[in-house]
């Protein structure tokens, strides 16, 4: 991990990440033992707890800055964050302003499908109280969903929107 080996609070000895899955589909760790089954014959330990069997991760993203709350200056201004959509990859990256149009932002290079991938969009920063939002299109041209949906039982889902104010 890093260059390092896996520390036992990460699972060390090996740890089993199944790209396009949320957690214990996909994070297995701290294993105490091993039984040899099926996905279908076996309710995991979540199952029963609330949480799907299956849960594909959605195609997300969110924005990093401006960070929420904050004030800035007005003037150039980054409004950049990370994309992702495992195993389909991220094509693009839409900013909206106010509810003003969907803008598209600059996309760094693609690693992989299963990679995040940072954006950035230039804004020039006007005085007063902000809302920003963004969304992503996967590489099979599914868009974000605006619905909001909590973590449970499959992952959240929802347009990310930062507020923040910018001061002359």
């Amino acid at each position: 991990m890093n260059g390092a080996p896996l520390p036992f609070e990460h699972g060390f000895p090996a740890r089993l990440v199944v790209p396009g899955l949320y957690g214990y589909v996909s994070a297995t760790k701290w294993l105490a033992e091993i039984e040899l089954t099926t996905l279908e014959a076996l309710d995991g330990y979540w199952i029963p707890r609330g949480w799907a069997k299956e849960a594909p991760i959605k195609t997300a993203s969110r924005i990093d800055v401006p960070r929420p709350g904050s004030d800035i200056a007005p003037g150039p201004t980054p409004i950049a964050g990370v994309a992702w959509a495992p195993t389909r990859g991220i094509d693009r990256v839409e900013v909206s302003v106010d509810g003003g149009p969907w803008q598209t932002a600059r996309l760094a290079a693609a690693i992989g499908p299963d990679s995040w991938r940072q954006w950035v969009l230039d804004w020039d920063a006007t005085p007063g109280e902000h809302s920003l939002r963004v969304r992503a299109t996967d590489g099979t041209g599914a868009t974000q969903t605006e619905q909001r949906a909590d973590p449970v039982p499959d992952g959240a889902s929802g347009w990310h929107t930062v507020t923040l104010r910018v001061t002359s």
